[in-house]
């Protein structure tokens, strides 16, 4: 004995399954967890955020060095998961509001324009390090670029001012 469906059968399926996850959805937007309150950042994060104010000519070194190993460091970024320490390094003089980069940092950022931007979508792709500049406000076509030079920390180099 077989059985067969009508196409209205089909069609009520269809119905009811799309009803289904109609009233889901709703649902879904309420079990997300906003990034407001500090315990909620260091949970996602799980490591320690830390900022720093300074402006190029004091870090143009360590930043034309950051920008030169961005290759490099790509690779580790997409595989970084669990880190102890990620501090930030707010350039402040090369905030877009200031008037942006030196010219010799720029010049650096036009020379590795691609890996940058590389770069940036790995951190946009790495939920640990999104999270961590998006706690202190700082967008990713902000950052310069990153330095891993102990286990289990990062340097994060943004044109940026930090919250006020």
């Amino acid at each position: 004995m077989a059985i067969t469906t009508s196409p209205d059968t089909r069609w009520l399926h269809m119905v009811a399954a799309t009803a289904f996850l109609a009233a889901s959805v709703p649902q879904a937007a309420l079990n997300a967890q906003g990034l407001e309150g500090p315990d909620t950042v260091n949970k996602i994060i799980g490591s320690e955020v830390g900022q720093e104010e300074t402006n190029t000519t004091v870090e143009a070194g360590k930043v034309a060095t950051a920008i030169d190993r961005t290759r490099e460091n790509i690779g580790t970024v997409r595989k970084t998961s669990k880190l102890d320490k990620v501090d930030i390094v707010f350039l402040t003089d090369a905030a877009r509001t200031e008037g942006g980069l030196p010219p010799a940092i720029e010049t650096k950022v036009e020379q590795h324009q691609d890996d940058i931007a590389e770069l940036r979508e790995e951190i946009e792709a790495n939920a640990l390090l999104f999270n961590a500049i998006d706690s202190q406000r700082v967008q990713t076509e902000d950052v310069l670029a990153v330095e891993f030079d102990d286990p289990g920390k990062v340097v994060i180099y943004a044109a940026a001012k930090p919250p006020s």
